[in-house]
């Protein structure tokens, strides 16, 4: 695996890429984000994109990113959906967004900001306060999916994702 320039070469477990542990879960199915074939060639048309699209394509790349987290070591089907599942949920995201919170520059602020005050409608069953904060991460993964998805990286490395299926 390659990694991107002035992105840490530490996985969230303490694995270096390369190293004789390269071969665990996380190291083999990180996923590595980059736009191939990108539609939106400038910055001004991607700033230029409403928080709902940013939040279509930022679910999109956070569920990719989870199911290729959990991709390794294999598992039966059932298990990945059930532990995918409980990460893209509202509440997981919002609790990912604490998370990050304090590492994000003021632009990705800015950017969670409008993700929130975009969130409109929301399934019954969550607080409005959830699903802003589930809506603002999808919002800024998409934005720096677009934008500049070595930060996307290093920003999802701070995350820490539970196993919580048995062993096979």
């Amino acid at each position: 695996m390659t990694s991107f320039e002035g992105e840490s070469e530490v996985g969230a477990q303490g694995l270096r890429p390369g190293s004789r542990q390269s071969s665990s879960r996380y190291s083999e199915a990180k996923l590595r984000l980059q736009v191939i074939g990108r539609a939106l060639d400038t910055a001004l048309q991607i700033e230029q994109l409403s928080p709902a699209a940013l939040a279509y394509i930022g679910d999109a790349v956070y569920e990719l990113y989870i199911r290729t987290y959990y991709l390794l070591p294999p598992r039966r089907l059932a298990d990945y959906h059930n532990q995918v599942v409980a990460q893209v949920r509202a509440e997981s995201q919002a609790a990912c967004l604490q998370v990050l919170e304090p590492h994000l520059t003021q632009q990705e602020r800015e950017v969670v900001r409008r993700g929130r005050n975009a969130a409109t409608g929301r399934p019954r069953r969550l607080a409005p306060e959830l699903y802003q904060q589930a809506t603002s991460l999808e919002t800024l993964i998409g934005y720096l999916y677009l934008q500049n998805p070595p930060r996307l990286n290093q920003l999802l490395e701070k995350l820490s994702f539970e196993q919580t299926f048995s062993k096979p």
